[in-house]
Parts: structure tokens; C-alpha cells; sequence
């Protein structure tokens, strides 16, 4: 059971971290999928959030800031996005700290998420 939650959390953190680059590639000028970016519920990582950290975790307080923190990037990204699209690349690649501190804010909750569910096992 230890290894299988192991396993989901960090299945989940790469989720979480495959949105980040792919923000940054967009940002950066390459042909990504905007869809995942900027939709929250498009994600894999939302689609985590929405199908197994909020029906199986509800019980810990974390998972809804999670749930919170995780629609915020979606909004910030989104305004980057924005930025870049109206030519405002330099701006825009400049707003990837506010998403970084919202994504390590993501990390932390994931971990103690995955914490506090180990000490019930």
C-alpha cells in the first residue's frame, strides 16, 4: 500500500510538472497544445485532481487548496498565454515566477497530502 501511494503522488507531481513545461514551451514559442494549458479541467493533472484527489482525499484540508492552487496556475498561465499571443513574449516569460511559486505551493500540498496519508496506514 506505501508503494502504491508512493507511486500515484509522484505520478501525480509529474503531471503537475509536465503542465509546467509545457506553459514554458508555449511561452518560449513552440507549437504546443494550448487546450491542457489553459484549461484546468483539460489537464491531466485536473483530470487527477477531479477523478481521484477529490472523491478518494476529500478528508484532508489540503486537497481542496490543492484543488484551488491548481485552478490559479490554470489562470495565470492563461494570462501569459495571453501576453505572448499579443506579442508580448519578454512579459509574458517574465510571469513564469508567479507560476513557479504556485507550483511549488502545488508541490508541498502533494507531499503533505501523500504525508498524512501514510501516517493512517
Amino acid at each position: 500500500m506505501n508503494d502504491e501511494l508512493k507511486q500515484e503522488f509522484d505520478s501525480a507531481l509529474v503531471k503537475h510538472l509536465h503542465f509546467k513545461s509545457k506553459l514554458r514551451s508555449f511561452l518560449y514559442g513552440s507549437g504546443t497544445s494550448e487546450e491542457p494549458i489553459r484549461d484546468p479541467r483539460a489537464c491531466s493533472f485536473g483530470r487527477w485532481i477531479l477523478e481521484r484527489a477529490l472523491p478518494d482525499y476529500r478528508h484532508l484540508p489540503e486537497t481542496q487548496q490543492l484543488d484551488r492552487v491548481h485552478l490559479q496556475i490554470h489562470q495565470a498561465a492563461n494570462r501569459l498565454m495571453d501576453l505572448h499571443k499579443r506579442g508580448q513574449a519578454d512579459a509574458a516569460i517574465d510571469g513564469l515566477a508567479e507560476v513557479n511559486q504556485l507550483a511549488d505551493q502545488v508541490t508541498r500540498l502533494l507531499r503533505t497530502m501523500e504525508a498524512k496519508l501514510r501516517a493512517d496506514l
